[in-house]
């Protein structure tokens, strides 16, 4: 009784991200009751391996003791504290600190937020801000990926290059530019690694050329696509272009909202290249999810000209939040976890991640498998010469997502017909071994839709 009555509320009044508010209506949802460590329990007592980390973000895995604890602490002591007026708390100082001295180069400085959307958009106010405080303001054209997820906030939603999350909303604005994503399984130059960088070097370069390289500020990129469909670039393909974009007077941002905190490996997946962007943005895995929390990691040379700009005048940009005591004792509590075992629990249990879905690539629909760390997606086709994406009657991001949680399985299913996987690093590896397995009770399931059978045989 207790769960129809919170359906019927949630149809009434809660709107819900990334959703269709009359098909919301129309179908209900799934009320989750618990967690502890990969496993959640919904509300009529099935319980489900999570396979994507909550929103890619849990990394750390539910139910650890010493989190609430620290939460809990920090609320008794100081619940709140503003970073306004020269005013702030020992847990948002002892962060920033901590995030300096793990990330790379001369990323010194922290700017918190409240997420990952927020993050982004601090960066475009931070870029603007920079370029007039060295006199060209001129500089005002930003470039991302196709196929990248930069937020959905009003600015982060034009860099963003997802349809869905631009329909209806006017944007992208006339200032924010794409070139194509390096997608290796679809590039139109082939697979090889090599042609590929070369291509998006020359594809920045005349994106540039086009706009004129004294307008040009910018250039986000994800060291992976999550949102995207998990599209992993080539090794060298961000150095390349992290390298252009210095010989340009380009700054590079790299989004690492999904990437950071052990997803990839390393606590920064631009560590897997040896790369120093002029600002990285970071949130979900910073606290594990337990509280919201995002970052700008800020360059020094960057910050060095805002504050010499600025000179005794205030820099106007602020949230109420940033640097909230209680979700900044939740991040220390987190990033204990991982330097306290979970990184190398995470590399073993991405290791055996790649290795199982890998063992998948002989199934009848899955055309390619990719990843890196527990980050990691395989993309089901219909005919694996050609690439035939999923027929759209497949529905495949609502099939495909039903029929694994009948599984007992979360994943991330894509409308290209990817399934995207994000396990907590806290896995065991029999856990790894049973997401695989109930994987590939999904795709058996698939295969027997007549929309799809039909579309395998040309019917």
């Amino acid at each position: 009784m207790l769960a129809n009555s919170l359906v019927e509320l949630d149809r009434q009044h809660l709107i819900h991200p990334l959703s269709s508010f009359r098909g919301h209506e129309q179908g209900g949802l799934r009320v989750l009751r618990s967690a502890k460590g990969a496993t959640l329990t919904d509300s009529e007592g099935n319980q489900l391996l999570d396979g994507f980390a909550g929103l890619w973000c849990v990394n750390a895995g539910y139910g650890h003791e010493s989190v609430v604890e620290a939460a809990a602490e920090q609320m008794r002591r100081l619940p709140y504290a503003t970073g306004y007026f020269d005013m702030g708390s020992e847990p948002a100082i002892r962060l920033a600190a901590e995030l300096a001295e793990r990330a790379p180069g001369d990323l010194d400085h922290v700017y918190f937020t409240l997420g990952g959307s927020d993050a982004v958009d601090s960066t475009i106010r931070f870029i603007r801000y920079y370029n007039h405080a060295r006199g060209m303001p001129q500089k005002d054209q930003f470039i991302s990926l196709s196929q990248g997820f930069h937020g959905s906030s009003t600015a982060g939603a034009g860099l963003t290059a997802l349809p869905g999350f631009h329909a209806g909303f006017g944007v992208p604005f006339g200032w924010q530019h794409k070139i194509s994503s390096h997608y290796v399984y679809r590039n139109p130059v082939g697979p090889d690694p090599e042609a590929i960088i070369a291509a998006s070097v020359a594809e920045l370069r005349a994106k540039v050329e086009e706009l004129g390289a004294e307008r040009v500020a910018a250039f986000y990129a994800e060291p992976i696509q999550g949102s995207g469909g998990v599209l992993v670039p080539p090794p060298g393909w961000m150095k390349a272009m992290a390298k252009v974009c210095r010989e340009m007077d380009i700054l590079f941002v790299a989004d690492e909202v999904i990437t950071a905190f052990g997803r990839t490996g390393p606590l920064f997946a631009c560590e897997d290249e040896d790369i120093v962007p002029d600002f990285i943005t970071v949130a979900k895995g910073l606290t594990s999810g337990y509280a919201p929390l995002g970052a700008v990691l800020m360059a020094d040379h960057v910050y060095q000209v805002i504050a010499e700009g600025a000179g005794e005048a205030l820099i106007g940009h602020g949230y109420t939040y940033s640097g909230h005591p209680v979700s900044a004792a939740v991040a220390l509590a987190v990033l204990r976890l991982y330097e306290g075992g979970l990184l190398e629990n995470g590399r073993r249990a991405g290791e055996r991640l790649m290795a199982g879905l890998h063992g998948l690539a002989d199934h009848p629909l899955v055309g390619d498998v990719r990843g890196r760390g527990m980050l990691a997606a395989i993309e089901l086709v219909t005919d694996k010469g050609a690439k035939t994406p999923l027929p759209a009657a497949a529905e495949a991001s609502r099939r495909i997502f039903d029929r694994a949680y009948r599984n007992g399985l979360i994943v991330r299913a894509f409308g290209s017909g990817a399934i995207g996987f994000a396990p907590p690093l806290c896995c065991t590896l029999d856990e790894i071994d049973e997401m695989v397995a109930r994987t590939r009770r999904v795709l058996d399931e698939t295969l027997d839709d007549p929309d799809v059978g039909a579309a395998m045989t040309g019917a």
